[in-house]
């Protein structure tokens, strides 16, 4: 099976991505302030926390966006609100060929949107499709939805600008986000959501970046005390962040190790292929000669791997991951379920991962 995963930023990379985030932090917060948990409630002039106000700030600097807000909702809500600012029942909006995300799809569902679907890894009949269809908006999932996806993202939004330069694009950035050199938003797009779970972050807490006009919008009409994050959460999201960037470049060294050592066909006769896929998040997938997976799973989780993510790649996550592969992966080929298996390293180095396989393939 061949994969296009996408390019990680390796460690120096990610060390910039800190210190930039803490030099902008110095730039907004008194070092007294930055000590604090932060305010609640809703402040007035700007019906929410104070501090919550200045992380969506710093957030919106480090992202090189015109604005930023902190929802509720994880990056499900992100999502679903980034397309309330644009998006009526019965509008149209055009998505990749592929299985869409299932959180996504509820979303789109209970919207009664109208979908449209094109190849987004072939940019002509993408760029035909936008300009033979009257489309309100564009969803594009930054990492890969089929393991043959390639698109490029900013030679895609390219594309569709080319068709309608003033159709919305929105993307979902999660798994992808401080993992790439880019985001949606440095590609072009108008919109960006995701998680801040997924980036050491506290759970429930999503984020969307893009145009002011926008976010704005959203603003004005999630104005309920309850909606808002309040100053503690936003500073936990702050402190998480702080630290996601390095972690996250880390974890991808250890994948490439592990790509290169497990493909000794004579250390480890029982595997066929092991390879790195976007799928949802970037991880390692082994391919077994036999229908192992699902016993070596098992096995697995007794020598101290993780038997299912909690929000993939958490602050809780530190075992690596021991998983079956994605849903959006098995629509394709659904065989895959008993002789393939994917691995996320999290925290863990690639010698404690290799321990694991080797001793639960042992004990089958």
């Amino acid at each position: 099976m061949q994969t296009f995963p996408l390019k990680s930023i390796n460690l120096e990379e990610a060390k910039k991505k800190q210190f930039k985030l803490v030099d902008i932090i110095t730039r907004h917060m008194t070092g007294s302030e930055s000590l604090t948990l932060g305010d609640l409630g809703v402040t007035q002039g700007i019906n929410k926390p104070m501090r919550t106000k200045t992380v969506e700030d710093i957030l919106a600097e480090f992202f090189s966006a015109e604005a930023c807000i902190l929802l509720r909702g994880a990056g499900t809500n992100a999502l679903r609100w980034g397309f309330l600012t644009i998006l009526h029942p019965g509008d149209t909006l055009l998505v990749h060929d592929a299985p869409v995300y299932p959180t996504t799809e509820t979303t789109i569902e209970s919207m009664g949107l109208n979908v449209l679907r094109t190849d987004f890894n072939n940019y002509k009949e993408t760029e035909n499709m936008i300009k033979s269809n009257s489309i309100d908006m564009v969803l594009i999932q930054h990492t890969r939805q089929k393991p043959e996806d390639s698109y490029n993202l900013a030679e895609l939004i390219k594309t569709i600008r080319t068709a309608d330069s003033n159709i919305t694009v929105i993307i979902d950035d999660n798994y992808a986000i401080l993992k790439t050199e880019k985001n949606g938003i440095d590609s072009g797009a108008d919109l960006s959501a995701f998680s801040m779970f997924k980036l050491l972050g506290p759970e429930g807490i999503g984020c969307l970046i893009g145009k002011k006009e926008l976010i704005d919008k959203i603003r004005s009409k999630n104005y309920s005390g309850g909606g808002q994050v309040q100053g503690h959460e936003a500073m936990e999201v702050l402190r998480g962040l702080v630290y996601a960037p390095v972690a996250l470049a880390i974890q991808a060294e250890e994948n490439e190790k592990l790509v290169s050592e497990l493909n000794n066909n004579l250390k480890y006769p029982y595997i066929k292929q092991a390879f790195l896929a976007n799928a949802q998040s970037k991880v390692l997938l082994i391919e077994f000669y036999d229908e192992i997976a699902e016993k070596l799973l098992t096995e697995a989780e007794k020598l101290g791997a993780l038997p299912n993510p909690v929000g993939a790649e958490s602050k809780y996550e530190i075992a690596p991951l021991f998983y079956r592969v994605s849903g959006t992966f098995l629509k394709s080929d659904p065989a895959l379920a008993k002789r393939m298996i994917r691995i996320n390293p999290n925290r863990a180095g690639f010698e404690t991962i290799i321990r694991i396989l080797e001793n639960a393939y042992k004990k089958l």
